[in-house]
């Protein structure tokens, strides 16, 4: 669907065609000179008020197509059609920081900004699933410029691929680089997905206000490429995994194998209204003052069923700037709640001090830097007993 209004070519852009009649005055024979005349004039005003309707019709449709662009970016970007090139997209990246309050969807767009079909994956790894269905995918939401974490993630707890048997796959969500040189970085990424395979880039600007968008991309990249997936986790960047412990956790006899979500929850949590904390949400896109219960960010679990479930859910559900508690939101709108894990202790925020035997007791970790999680990991894996 194109963001701008089409006009099909050959129409008349005054919606009907314009019929001329050729009136033959009764005195044409007895004065050739004046019916030339009159007739020079009939022609000259016809094609005039052709070409004042063409120029009014393109006019309008120019600034109908603008409108429509507004109201469509959340950052410059339109919600149903993909850049045409970076060079164009200069001058489109001015509302790279829109605040999410103040964009406002309308009747041209069925559907808002964090519905993820209203974007296209530019590389998507259709293959990566084909042979056979990893028991765990482990999708990480990272920057574009974050070349650093994707590849200490490489080294570390994404170079996990069989994990107490089960097959695990690490893949790193992108949305696109902004920037002058936009189109140098994406040549970047290019060459960075030849040598390892395990990007997957959609169509929306890379940026911290969009991470509701890049989640719900994530889920979307699931449901449609990988749904025979068992579990799936949505993690950040800077975090410390044992994959492990979260293998085996999944494979306790208890665990559900449909609509389970889990990972540290956050209940009664209230909406942050102050505007110059980076969790503002105002009231007009989040009305109630506290957020249903919501798996903390940094990294949670679910089963592969609810990925179809959360972007069918999405379009009832207004977008806000706070992805876990929209995926909460979007729990709540399914009937569902996150499940304690059974463990809670093993899903943890920050740590004062590496210690070896607690990291291998945890499943997460939310560290400091790439350069903390080599050195942690490596130390992590040395052998002999941890404790």
């Amino acid at each position: 669907m194109a963001a701008a209004v089409l006009i099909e070519e050959g129409a008349d852009s005054g919606g009907k065609l314009l019929k001329r009649q050729v009136v033959e005055s009764p005195y044409r024979h007895k004065k050739p000179c004046l019916y030339n005349t009159f007739k020079f004039l009939l022609l000259l005003s016809t094609a005039i008020i052709i070409l004042t309707c063409t120029l009014s019709s393109n006019s309008q449709s120019w600034w109908e197509s603008i409108a429509e662009q507004k109201h469509g970016f959340v950052t410059g970007l339109p919600l149903f059609t993909p850049p045409p090139s970076y060079h164009d997209q200069t001058s489109q990246r001015i509302n790279n920081e829109t605040k999410w309050n103040e964009i406002h969807t309308t009747t041209v767009n069925p559907y808002h900004l964090a519905y993820p079909r209203n974007y296209h994956f530019i590389m998507d790894h259709t293959e990566v699933c084909k042979a056979k269905a990893p028991f765990l995918v482990l999708m990480v939401a990272v920057a574009t410029s974050d070349t650093s974490a994707r590849d200490a993630i490489r080294r570390t707890w994404g170079n996990e691929t069989l994990v107490q048997g089960e097959l695990v796959k690490t893949l790193f969500l992108l949305g696109l680089p902004g920037g002058d040189d936009a189109e140098q970085k994406q040549q970047k990424l290019r060459a960075e997905n030849l040598l390892y395979n395990d990007l997957i880039q959609s169509n929306f600007m890379d940026t911290y206000l969009n991470l509701t968008i890049k989640t719900m991309v994530i889920m979307d990249w699931l449901a449609t490429h990988c749904p025979g997936a068992a579990y799936a986790m949505k993690i950040d960047a800077d975090m410390f995994l044992n994959v492990d412990n979260l293998v085996i956790m999944l494979k306790k006899p208890g665990i559900p194998k449909q609509n389970y979500l889990t990972g540290m929850l956050m209940r009664n949590r209230d909406v942050v209204r102050f505007k110059d904390s980076k969790w503002y949400v105002s009231e007009e896109l989040f009305p109630d003052p506290v957020y249903p219960t919501y798996a903390l960010g940094m990294g949670y679990v679910f089963s592969n069923d609810l990925t179809e479930k959360f972007v069918q859910a999405s379009k009832a559900i207004k977008p806000f700037n706070i992805e876990d508690a929209y995926i909460g939101m979007c729990m709540k709108n399914l009937g569902l709640a996150p499940m304690s894990p059974p463990d809670p202790s093993q899903f943890k925020a920050y740590n004062t001090r590496y210690n070896r035997c607690e990291f291998s007791q945890v499943i997460t970790y939310i560290l400091g830097s790439s350069q903390q999680l080599v050195k942690y990991w490596t130390d992590f894996k040395k052998p002999g007993s941890p404790c």
